[in-house]
């Protein structure tokens, strides 16, 4: 069984329903818009990385749609593109992926639909092909940096199930492994969807790297036991000073990390950092149903529970050792090498 989040075969764009996992596993297509929306926002696929990449085969699709019933204008795509921008607010690939494929559409429009088609297509197959690289890179780069750690935390999952290829916490993690089989991996449950539970201990275990299942909660109690000795996340947003988005519960990972000094790792592709972000108070933060906390323990609806379910919260820069990108290790003072790394 190949562990490949996103396929695009013959015209055709499928994925592996996530919600599904570990207990099942099932290809779906996406071949509408309304799909993609619906996939991406009932998280069957999820992962910033991933996101941006549906965004963009799902674009290409629909113009071709368009095309074919003489009705692909500039304002047709782009309210497709404002629809599939519209489905997620805090991972910031997904607009990127949203403009690159309005840059392409502004560039080759005025050589006609059968340019300008082929010209989306092949975009939304190198940002796919692109960010398998980017993964890769990231792994290479940080590696390094947990070669002599046998064991690690992570959260979420950053892995081949969130990108379009290893991943970005766990491709280092993977890279690591390559030298040091004894590395082991801690993971957080992630309440109160567990993307760690059903898909990050998942693909470990598949890749044959050893790891344990956690609690959030306990997490505290192996780094005052000492058996943490780093922690590496993956990221949704960053802001040009360093402080950045993840999955709900990242953060009191990284006071954990600072209180018992051990090193916070975020790894991202660089197109994760968001120029138009300048700290925390510019990365909006998605509010989920409660009832994805409320179903969990089987609560009725009309007990009328309050709840409080953001998708995700901000780490401070502050709390983060250093960002591993495709690009190499951005490290400290973030504010001036972040724009160094993005030749602002």
């Amino acid at each position: 069984m190949k562990l490949e989040a996103i396929s695009f075969k013959n015209n055709t764009l499928s994925i592996i329903d996530q919600t599904l996992l570990p207990q099942h596993f099932k290809i779906i297509t996406l071949d509408s818009l309304n799909k993609s929306i619906e996939a991406i926002k009932k998280l069957k696929v999820r992962g910033a990385p991933a996101i941006g990449i549906i965004a963009a085969y799902t674009i290409y699709i629909e113009a071709k749609k368009l095309s074919q019933k003489n009705s692909l204008t500039k304002r047709s795509f782009n309210d497709v593109c404002k629809s599939v921008a519209s489905s997620r607010p805090t991972a910031v690939n997904l607009f990127w992926a949203v403009r690159q494929m309005e840059i392409t559409f502004r560039k080759f429009s005025p050589n006609g639909n059968s340019i300008l088609i082929s010209e989306l297509k092949k975009r939304a197959i190198s940002i796919h092909k692109k960010d398998k690289i980017k993964c890769s890179k990231i792994g290479e780069n940080g590696s390094p940096l947990i070669k002599n750690v046998n064991n690690v935390l992570t959260h979420c999952n950053a892995g081949m199930l969130a990108t379009g290829g290893s991943g970005t916490a766990l491709s280092v993690i993977y890279e690591a492994h390559n030298s040091n089989k004894n590395l082991h991996v801690y993971v957080d449950e992630t309440r109160p969807l567990g993307q760690g539970a059903r898909l990050t201990y998942f693909e470990l275990k598949h890749n044959n790297v050893e790891c344990t299942l956690l609690s959030d909660n306990a997490a505290g109690s192996l780094f005052a036991q000492k058996e943490i000795e780093a922690v590496i996340v993956g990221a949704d947003r960053i802001a040009m000073n360093g402080d950045f988005a993840n999955k709900i519960g990242t953060f009191p990972l990284a006071v954990l990390a600072k209180t018992f000094n051990i090193p916070f790792y975020v790894a991202a592709p660089i197109t994760t950092f968001d120029q138009n972000a300048k700290s925390k108070e510019d990365i909006p933060i998605e509010m989920r149903s409660k009832k994805e906390i409320l179903s969990f323990w089987n609560i009725d609806d009309e007990l009328n529970y309050n709840v409080y379910n953001p998708a995700f919260d901000i780490t401070e820069s502050s709390y983060v050792s250093a960002f591993i990108t495709d690009i190499g290790i951005i490290k400290k003072p973030f504010t001036t090498n972040i724009k160094k790394s993005l030749q602002l």
